[in-house]
């Protein structure tokens, strides 16, 4: 099955939601060049889980490694979907450009489905670098160092998102190259995503928490007052 002639898919092309809740593990299957070279951007083929695509369309939804995607061909028979990514694109997002590489699924939320995580926009806003990860009692450390442009929107117990993988913040640290969080793993989020197979140096996608961006925006506009502040009952109204 192939999406209509003539038509460019990259990342989604309408809004969709997501939770942060992995579906399924794929794996990247094969990449191939959309034109002559590689600014035209690459067609991504995925392979998944038996079953996975039983209730996915074409044009569907479905975030790969936390970057949202539309599924431009479908092949059921062998397990396999198409994306098409552009250059731009693929260069703001980490973890799509390696054939054979696994990587972590969600299919876009609907009206009927439980919020399991947090609210996750499928819209990758940096690319962070694993500084540790290692085992700590039965579950794992995992500590990544965000750009600066992030840095301010991250807080303690606050929500991130990891390669799609909706995440609490247990410390922040403010460095010199942005910001250093620190994250705990239970097993079971690292046996059922691909977050197992991180280590120092590996290169994630990074999502901060819809509400930080709100929050950002209204002390820009002057609707919300930072503590430093003097309150006042002009400043209230």
């Amino acid at each position: 099955m192939q999406a209509p002639a003539g038509r460019t898919q990259d990342v989604c092309e309408n809004a969709r939601m997501f939770t942060g809740i992995i579906t399924g593990v794929g794996r990247i299957a094969a990449i191939h060049d959309l034109g002559p070279s590689s600014s035209y951007g690459k067609r991504l083929g995925i392979a998944v889980p038996d079953g996975y695509l039983d209730d996915v369309g074409l044009g569907d939804s479905i975030a790969l490694n936390g970057a949202c995607m539309t599924v431009t061909t479908l092949d059921p028979a062998r397990q396999q979907f198409t994306i098409d990514i552009s250059a731009e694109s693929l260069d703001k997002t980490a973890g799509l450009t390696e054939e054979g590489a696994r990587i972590n699924l969600e299919k876009a939320l609907r009206a009927s489905d439980r919020l399991g995580g947090h609210i996750v926009s499928g819209h990758v806003d940096g690319i962070g670098t694993v500084s540790h990860f290692a085992p700590v009692g039965e579950s794992w450390e995992l500590r990544v160092v965000a750009p600066p442009a992030l840095a301010r929107f991250l807080a303690y117990k606050g929500s991130i998102t990891v390669n799609g993988v909706s995440l609490t913040v247990n410390s922040v640290s403010d460095i010199e190259d942005g910001a250093e969080i620190s994250i705990n793993l239970i097993p079971h989020t690292v046996d059922n995503t691909s977050l197992g197979s991180l280590q120092a140096g590996s290169k994630v996608n990074l999502e901060i928490d819809t509400v930080a961006r709100y929050v950002e925006r209204m002390l820009q506009a002057g609707v919300l007052v930072p503590p430093s502040s003097t309150y006042s009952k002009d400043t209230a109204e």
